[in-house]
């Protein structure tokens, strides 16, 4: 499968591998499946769909690797759970979106346009898929050093994610325990996938507080989906008064 067959016609591909990571792919077939969406699946003669989930999948474990070694040396005197929490904001799927959008990936890939509105995180899916390709073409010390050096360092305040309010689910459960509250989460419904388009289900959770339905949420892992259900149940609690910022410290 060749996407771009000469330099020229592909100035863009390049320009971004030299700008902003700085260096030059070799083998720049991986690095086309890196941006190929799952909407815009190229068929093989042998019926495969060819897309960048594989790749994601790949880059996703690479990726969190980087984070933990990161912050480790950088945090030596904090402790597991402050460094657990923290790479779960760096490689959340909202961070990774902002950070992809940043250094201009959004302009590489492929993806059925028609269907736009429907995929919200496209761009983070793309660049975990692209830390995967360096990982297959250059192996881990590179790609370690290309993350940390030309992405982290350059695009991620990592001292200010540090300080946002993250694990909501917890803070939940928390004033749950504090107020006497029956603090639940519960999948509401499993959403299959379009079989010509992704392999992956999404799925919609929801808060239930004292048994009764609070705020639900979709996301391509229960966890994720319970995080950000959590984080929409606890703000609307602290608009309605049951939660004050003096009850959260």
């Amino acid at each position: 499968m060749i996407l771009f067959r000469r330099r020229k016609e592909n100035e863009q591909f390049y320009s971004f591998f030299k700008n902003i990571l700085g260096f030059t792919p070799r083998r720049t077939e991986i690095y086309q499946v890196a941006f190929i969406h799952r909407s815009k699946s190229v068929e093989t003669i042998k019926g495969h769909r060819i897309n960048n989930e594989r790749l994601e999948y790949l880059g996703d474990a690479v990726l969190s690797a980087i984070v933990a070694d990161y912050l480790y040396k950088k945090f030596p005197l904090q402790g597991e759970g402050f460094l657990t929490e923290l790479r779960s904001k760096i490689v959340s799927r909202s961070n990774l979106n902002k950070v992809a959008h940043k250094i201009g990936l959004a302009q590489l890939i492929q993806y059925n346009k028609e269907q736009q509105g429907i995929f919200k995180s496209i761009e983070g899916d793309a660049f975990e898929a692209l830390v995967g390709a360096i990982y297959l073409e250059k192996g881990y010390k590179f790609t370690q050093r290309i993350i940390i050096r030309r992405v982290i360092q350059l695009h991620m305040d990592i001292d200010a994610l540090s300080q946002q309010d993250w694990n909501f689910k917890s803070k939940l459960i928390d004033w749950g325990q504090k107020t006497k509250c029956k603090v639940m989460f519960e999948v509401v419904n499993t959403i299959n996938p379009n079989k010509k388009n992704s392999n992956r289900k999404e799925y919609e959770v929801r808060t239930l507080i004292d048994n009764k339905p609070g705020e639900s949420a979709i996301e391509y892992s229960i966890k994720a989906a319970e995080q950000l259900a959590a984080e929409k149940t606890f703000k609307k609690l602290v608009e309605e008064g049951r939660i004050t910022l003096q009850q959260d410290k």
